[in-house]
């Protein structure tokens, strides 16, 4: 585990409007650069909310194809510094092998959004065929943005950090901030992949709109139903259809609207605990 690091720090500012000014203090999130740092090498460094960050470094070797389970890390270590936060990963033989080969066939430097790739093709790689059906009803699809809200306390500080969460069928089983979407929904893969929870029992629940790199992350970690509160773009859209993907999106204040696979959602065929 890691020392406790601050995610937020306040700032004076000038509240200006109706004629008047007033000095005001607001709550800022931090954001600082975190190394993905892989058998001694970096890998990835992504500007990250400092929190969770033992889930973000599961999750993003899930979702970037580095390993496939939590036990091919072999150690894990937190490292902070003056200028950012190193997460030093130690792996297992096979794996170690198959990034050194990947690193030595790459055209060039990573960043952040699509980490680690090497052309144009791999951006819009084949996704695995999602067939998980988690039991969750039309009702708890419409109110999930709305139950994650409630788990945002980072946000609720700021009113600038993304949050990610996981509903299953009991209700939002976890929820993780971030100042990245990514990094948010990385930090749900990685703790619930820590915790021996299957992706394919629930659903992953965003505040934000939905990237073909959250669909695809949704795919390789093999949930099959995705809610966001705003829109998907067109291409995150065909990719979820394409992957077996439930997409359900503009989902708040009990509404919303699902675009792919609604025969994964209990009760949508005949809109029974449909909801006002």
């Amino acid at each position: 585990m890691t020392a406790t690091l601050a995610t937020s720090a306040r700032a004076e500012a000038l509240r200006i409007g109706g004629g008047t000014t007033a000095p005001t203090t607001r709550a800022l999130p931090e954001e600082v650069p975190v190394a993905l740092v892989y058998d001694g090498s970096t890998q990835a460094v992504m500007m990250a909310t400092p929190s969770d960050l033992e889930d973000f470094a599961m999750g993003f070797s899930l979702t970037e194809g580095i390993v496939t389970a939590p036990d091919q890390i072999t150690e894990l270590a937190v490292e902070p510094h003056d200028a950012g936060i190193e997460i030093r990963m130690w792996l297992a033989d096979a794996q170690g092998n198959a990034l050194t080969r990947r690193r030595r066939a790459m055209a060039g430097p990573v960043g952040c959004g699509l980490c680690g790739i090497d052309s144009l093709q791999e951006a819009t790689r084949p996704l695995p065929k999602v067939a998980a059906r988690p039991d969750l009803t039309i009702g708890q699809i419409a109110r999930a943005t709305d139950l994650l809200r409630a788990a945002q306390p980072l946000h609720d500080e700021t009113r600038a950090v993304h949050a990610a969460g996981f509903l299953a069928p009991q209700g939002l089983a976890l929820a993780r901030e971030d100042v990245g979407r990514h990094n948010a929904l990385d930090k749900v893969i990685g703790a619930l992949a820590r915790q021996g929870t299957d992706p394919a029992t629930g659903a992953f629940v965003l505040t934000s709109r939905v990237s073909i790199e959250l669909v695809q992350k949704t795919a390789l970690a093999g949930c099959g139903l995705l809610i966001a509160v705003s829109a998907p773009t067109a291409r995150a859209l065909r990719t979820a259809d394409e992957a077996g993907i439930t997409l359900a999106a503009l989902a708040r204040d009990g509404r919303a609207e699902v675009f792919t696979r609604p025969d994964r959602i209990t009760g949508a065929a005949t809109g029974a605990d449909n909801v006002a």
